[in-house]
């Protein structure tokens, strides 16, 4: 079943973003939806503790030559936040899957963000009829790369926080000088129980320490494009040479940017991913 929430949201002259929700059998689903309808699909998965919004700055630049569409995991953003449903990264991905079914979507080029990228790996393990090509953006390939946060951002301990302690939190999510952290973001958080917000971060954990993602990918043989922030402040942006082990992946830097290049240039980020989703989309008929 498929619920229109009524609030279809303008971008400066463009069509306006289709919102709706999605009813799964353990939670209902909230997706967006921009660009022609005919176009090949794009499915932008975000972050831990964050949602459809963090993509806001990137749709225009993919709408284009793209149907671009954003899912909130669930536990995440508008979409629904149950206590005793599973929170586990193969789960998530089944949810993905049945969101793209329910939207007639055959194929997809699927592009994640941070733990994102774990989403959209673990979906094409799971769906790999559906997932064409994965592009992960400062996505960690193995715990190796994490880099421990200050102790005072270590997590958030305290329900609901305060400001200044989702600013912490918030703060090595970006390192472009001068960038103001959008409020939107910190409202994400904040929309968040904390048994979602520790359980999911919990999940991209275990599921990196079954198996790295590169590893994973090997196994997968799908086209594999990774951006990464060069100055990432919560993974090592040296790591993402390990994808190399992919073969045929290929590997972008950007410098001055840190773990969250769809905020901090949009432009900059979208380059390398329009040169890799038109040669990998998949034109529908």
């Amino acid at each position: 079943m498929t619920v229109s929430d009524g609030e279809p949201h303008m971008k400066g002259g463009a069509e306006a973003t289709e919102s709706s929700t999605l009813s799964l059998d353990d939670g209902d689903i909230h997706v967006c939806q921009d660009g022609p309808r005919d176009a090949p699909a794009l499915l932008l998965v975000h972050g831990s503790a964050s949602s459809t919004r963090s993509w806001n700055p990137m749709v225009p630049l993919l709408t284009g030559s793209h149907r671009v569409i954003r899912i909130d995991l669930l536990g995440h953003g508008r979409s629904a936040k149950p206590a005793d449903r599973s929170y586990a990264l193969p789960d998530q991905a089944r949810r993905a899957g049945v969101a793209l079914d329910r939207l007639g979507v055959e194929h997809a080029v699927v592009i994640g963000h941070s733990s994102g990228g774990v989403v959209a790996t673990a979906l094409a393990e799971r769906r790999p009829d559906l997932v064409t090509a994965l592009a992960l953006i400062n996505t960690g390939p193995s715990l190796d790369a994490f880099i421990a946060p200050p102790s005072a951002a270590t997590g958030l301990a305290q329900w609901p926080p305060t400001d200044e302690q989702l600013r912490l939190f918030a703060s090595t999510g970006f390192s472009r000088a001068g960038y103001r952290i959008p409020p939107e973001l910190l409202d994400d958080v904040r929309r968040m129980t904390h048994h979602t917000l520790t359980a999911t971060m919990q999940a991209t954990r275990e599921y990196l320490v079954q198996q790295a993602l590169p590893d994973r990918l090997m196994a997968l043989g799908k086209p594999l494009l990774v951006i990464f922030g060069e100055d990432d402040r919560r993974w090592r942006s040296s790591s993402a040479a390990d994808y190399r082990a992919v073969p045929g992946a290929k590997v972008e830097l950007l410098p001055g940017l840190g773990h969250s290049p769809i905020l901090e240039d949009p432009p900059r980020t979208a380059t390398p991913l329009l040169a890799f989703t038109t040669i990998h989309s998949v034109r529908v008929d």
